[in-house]
């Protein structure tokens, strides 16, 4: 099966960055979307960034001009850059895959997340 692993949160301070890296493992044929998203107890499930398997990138308004999604195909990773990290960017951060696996079919998978804090 397909596995996510995300990793590089952690504490930082308002104006910090923090650069988070998700990578798939496992009978992996191709990748199309890859997304991150996140979540802050008691709050909704946002999505903060997305990329197709072309490279367009579409973001959440609160992150646009201080976060970059960007993927390298080769070793199955996307990743999100946050620069300028304020203390509501504070939240678990997960990313999510659309795979094709050795069936040919499409199947979302989603990684246990990530913790990002940022301080005040």
């Amino acid at each position: 099966q397909v596995q996510l692993v995300e990793s590089g949160g952690g504490l930082v301070q308002a104006g910090g960055s923090l650069r988070l890296s998700c990578a798939a493992s496992g009978s992996i044929v191709s990748i199309n979307a890859m997304s991150w998203y996140r979540q802050a107890p008691g709050k909704q499930r946002d999505l903060v960034a997305t990329i197709t398997s072309g490279g367009t990138t579409n973001y959440f308004n609160s992150v646009k001009g201080r976060f970059t999604i960007s993927r390298d195909n080769a070793k199955n990773t996307v990743y999100l850059q946050m620069n300028s990290l304020k203390p509501d960017d504070t939240a678990r951060y997960y990313c999510s895959m659309v795979v094709v696996g050795t069936s040919y079919i499409s199947n979302d998978y989603w990684g246990q997340g990530t913790q990002v804090t940022v301080s005040s």
